[in-house]
């Protein structure tokens, strides 16, 4: 009987101009979104590929000339990846670093210029864009708002509207179980939403995967498959929400106003001012200046405890030790205050985060920037990458001098550190990589919100259902 309903829901659909104006507008958005993807992606990766060869030739200039030159200037900065699936979602990147800074602060003399340390930007981590940005045409803007405003077009007259017509009291005459009847109507417009859906995904997949400017590996199509599955579910919500509301109002008119009025509260308006919300709200964060006040402080006190050292021009042991320690404590402690003032804005970030969840758009965006690699989680994991990989370069370089018998093994100056030549291809390469797994684990606790929200929901248009008088 749900199968019988299902069918007669779906050919009522088809046959509807809003079954093709839908057709229409998906296909056009993702068309849309393909060719600008396509043209902007080439860019990026240029642009990056650029940086990263610039790199790897200082680096390897670094290397030709000493094991202290490798310590001392390193790989210079390092850089994000731009994500192949940016057209998912471009998740706030022009606001945030794709660089972190790698050098030496020093500039007296050749031998007085430290060892390489990772310098985080002040990054524009902007709490105030945490949700869906409406400018920008991507999967999270046609799923977050077109896909759910077409679920609500779809159900606001399910159940409001057959009432008005009287054929809902026929379907009960024949003594139609009510719970048959709602999950008939809940995938009848579920599949019918999903064929223009799914058609223009297919299209947009089509148009980028045969080009030769973008490259889709093996895990790209997973976290494609894991996005699509997380927009069915997301219109699931929005179908469900369509039927309760339908079941609740005596006509489809009023059911229609009062289904627009809840979209344009919780998807247009709530993420933009929930997020504004805890902005003002959130503690203020320590500034620049006293970032810096700090930082100097600190070098202070280790010029006060190593100066004598630095300016000497003997080669004992000890000269060579205390210029050491002061190199490597001014690094960490750099280093130290950087990850610090980091913390402390991402964490205020994570805080307006989790506050907009209450939106299922945002809640939305955030699943989409995860999975398609773009956004503020993407960040934290290339700020993870660098420091992983700062300190496998730092023990290379330790056991590279490790492993000369000759060597004073004074890491951070010249004479304390071995003289031989080390080839370019031993260092280790920084290399920006995603892990699908680590994604998928962080945001559990999201999938399992929004999955709830559709349980709620459901369960609620079940109830309006049961206690609706024909």
């Amino acid at each position: 009987m749900i199968w019988h309903i299902t069918k007669r829901e779906l050919y009522d659909n088809l046959n509807s101009l809003r079954f093709a104006l839908t057709t229409v507008l998906l296909l056009a958005l993702m068309l849309t979104n393909a060719i600008g993807h396509l043209r902007e992606h080439p860019k990026r990766m240029q642009k990056y590929h650029n940086a990263v060869s610039e790199s790897m030739t200082r680096m390897a200039a670094h290397t030709e000339d000493s094991l202290y030159k490798l310590a001392q200037e390193g790989p210079g900065n390092l850089y994000k990846k731009p994500s192949s699936l940016y057209f998912c979602a471009e998740g706030g990147d022009p606001v945030l670093p794709n660089t972190i800074e790698g050098g030496s602060p020093f500039g007296y003399s050749e031998n007085l210029r430290g060892v390489w340390k990772l310098k985080y930007p002040d990054a524009n981590i902007n709490m105030k864009r945490v949700g869906p940005d409406v400018t920008k045409l991507d999967w999270a803007f046609v799923i977050g708002y077109v896909l759910s405003l077409v679920a609500l077009l779809f159900t606001f007259d399910a159940i409001s509207g057959e009432s008005e017509r009287g054929t809902l009291r026929l379907m009960f005459a024949n003594s139609v179980p009510r719970h048959t009847v709602l999950m008939g109507k809940f995938l009848g417009a579920l599949i019918s939403v999903s064929i223009p859906f799914t058609l223009a995904v297919l299209i947009n997949l089509l148009l980028i995967s045969t080009s030769n400017a973008v490259h889709l590996n093996a895990e790209a199509w997973e976290r494609l498959g894991i996005i699509f599955l997380i927009a069915l579910l997301y219109t699931c919500l929005f179908l469900a929400l369509g039927l309760l509301v339908s079941a609740r109002a005596q006509r489809s008119a009023v059911s229609l106003v009062i289904l627009l009025l809840i979209w344009i509260t919780f998807v247009v308006f709530m993420p933009s001012t929930l997020a504004a919300i805890a902005s003002e709200f959130s503690p203020s964060m320590p500034s620049s200046e006293s970032l810096w006040k700090r930082r100097n402080q600190i070098q202070e006190e280790l010029w006060q405890k190593y100066g004598r050292w630095l300016w000497s021009d003997k080669v004992d042991k000890e000269t060579l030790t205390g210029k050491r320690e002061f190199f490597t404590q001014d690094a960490d402690a750099e280093e130290r205050l950087h990850r610090e003032h980091l913390i402390e804005k991402i964490a205020q970030v994570q805080h307006a985060r989790s506050i907009t969840r209450i939106s299922p758009a945002t809640l939305l965006q955030h699943l989409i920037e995860s999975f398609a690699g773009t956004g503020f989680e993407r960040h934290l994991q290339f700020v993870e990458n660098a420091q992983r990989y700062a300190r496998q370069l730092r023990e290379f370089v330790a056991d590279t001098d490790r492993a000369d018998p000759e060597s004073l093994h004074i890491i951070g100056v010249r004479e304390g550190m071995t003289q031989k030549k080390i080839l370019p291809e031993s260092v280790p390469k920084f290399e920006d990589t995603l892990s699908l797994s680590k994604d998928f684990n962080t945001r559990t606790t999201e999938l399992l919100l929004l999955a709830l929200f559709v349980v709620v929901l459901l369960s609620g248009a079940y109830l309006a259902f049961v206690r609706l008088e024909i």
